[in-house]
């Protein structure tokens, strides 16, 4: 991967109101391989501050969110 699409992925996974099932739409990276790349790159502190803020949050997985409608699209995703 090029740092360019590293770089999105951890901006996408630190974003509160983007699921994980969006980046794996967009990039093909699945939930447990983007906890790998945020583990990776970030330093450990940053990393346990983001498990801690993803965990069990609703908005980060699209089958526990209860709404569907003001849902935004950022210009850099795909259909």
């Amino acid at each position: 991967m090029s740092p360019e699409v590293v770089n999105r992925i951890i901006e996408m996974a630190w974003e509160d109101r983007t699921p994980f099932e969006a980046i794996e739409f967009q990039f093909g990276v699945s939930e447990s391989e983007v906890i790998d790349i945020m583990r990776r790159e970030m330093k450990p502190s940053s990393f346990r501050m983001w498990r801690a803020r993803v965990s069990g949050r609703k908005t980060k997985h699209r089958s526990l969110r209860g709404f569907v409608a003001g849902r935004h699209k950022s210009k850099n995703q795909k259909l």
